[in-house]
């Protein structure tokens, strides 16, 4: 059975946006991240929009009439990533660094699959809404 689960993790398809540089810290903006699943049974890979808010605080931006998961978390002001994303019954971890204008960690549904995620930064915050 393949699973949607890590479609509940951030992840995004940055509509003709290009990537903008970050000062060292400045993790504010919206962020184009690819998911891969190395092992399970979820599905190759996923792509999605967050956006970082004032605060390190991570909201997932909905792609057309995709369903929106519940995220908390944040990013610290070094770009260490700490996210919990559900959708229905599903808990995704994901965990990692943020440096400029790019990103990258790993993520898991225990139990069922893990991956890795990369991210690049596309653009403010605003721009996304």
């Amino acid at each position: 059975m393949r699973l949607l689960a890590p479609a509940i993790v951030f992840s995004a398809i940055a509509v003709g946006a290009t990537a903008v540089a970050a000062a060292p810290g400045d993790f504010g903006g919206r962020w184009a991240v690819r998911m891969v699943t190395d092992s399970g049974v979820c599905e190759a890979s996923y792509n999605y929009v967050i956006a970082v808010e004032e605060g390190g605080r991570v909201r997932y931006i909905p792609q057309d009439s995709d369903p929106a998961p519940s995220v908390s978390g944040s990013v610290g002001a070094d770009g260490a990533v700490s996210l919990d994303i559900r959708k229905s019954i599903a808990r995704v971890n994901a965990t990692g660094r943020l440096k400029g204008a790019s990103g990258s960690g790993s993520w898991r549904l225990p139990g069922l699959c893990t991956g890795r995620w990369t991210a690049s930064k596309r653009g403010p915050v605003q721009a996304a809404r």
